[in-house]
């Protein structure tokens, strides 16, 4: 399906220079001489890479429309992931990198979102919230203000995050996967 590069959106998959790309930041931009154009900047899905492309108005690019399928985490076994199809029951492994940063959230028995080109997968999509628990925080210094001071925490996962200063060890919290931020505390 073809769309005009102005219509891009941040999520989109593309294909571009025979690559299959995500648009991950946009920005629309009008300068007050000549065109306006759409800055897109947009992620590889098959070898990671990253890159900034202009597209005006006038050009147009193919948009990718991928299969989506069910799976469950297993196990990790070193820098593989294995990943069970709900369905099928059929078992696929892949790397760590695949992920990138989120790889670091995955939980034994966690339902994913599998994402295939052409039946081979290229992205995970994980829950956008998870529970984890706060094994270490840093504690509150006195005479900070209250309003909008946040303290470093690390997760039973080993991620750092910054939490607020009520937070302390041993409480659940429920964290943005992909921002890795601090949302609310585990009911």
């Amino acid at each position: 399906m073809k769309i005009s590069g102005v219509d891009i959106r941040p999520g989109n998959i593309i294909e571009y220079e025979g690559g299959i790309w995500r648009a991950v930041k946009i920005q629309h931009t009008q300068p007050g001489k000549g065109g306006a154009y759409m800055q897109v900047e947009m992620k590889n899905l098959i070898d990671g890479r990253k890159t900034n492309v202009r597209f005006r108005s006038a050009e147009t690019v193919e948009r990718v429309r991928l299969d989506t399928k069910d799976f469950q985490f297993l196990f990790a076994d070193g820098d593989m992931l294995t990943f069970m199809d709900k369905d099928t029951y059929e078992q696929i492994t892949l790397p760590t990198d695949l992920l990138g940063d989120a790889a670091a959230f995955l939980q034994d028995g966690m339902d994913v979102v599998m994402e295939l080109h052409d039946e081979k997968p290229i992205s995970v999509q994980l829950p956008d919230q998870i529970e984890a628990t706060i094994v270490e925080a840093d504690a509150v210094v006195k005479g900070q203000t209250a309003s909008s001071s946040y303290k470093p925490a690390i997760l039973d996962n080993g991620v750092r995050i910054m939490v607020p200063p009520h937070i302390s060890a041993g409480t659940r919290i429920v964290v943005d996967v992909y921002e890795q931020t601090y949302v609310k505390r585990a009911d």
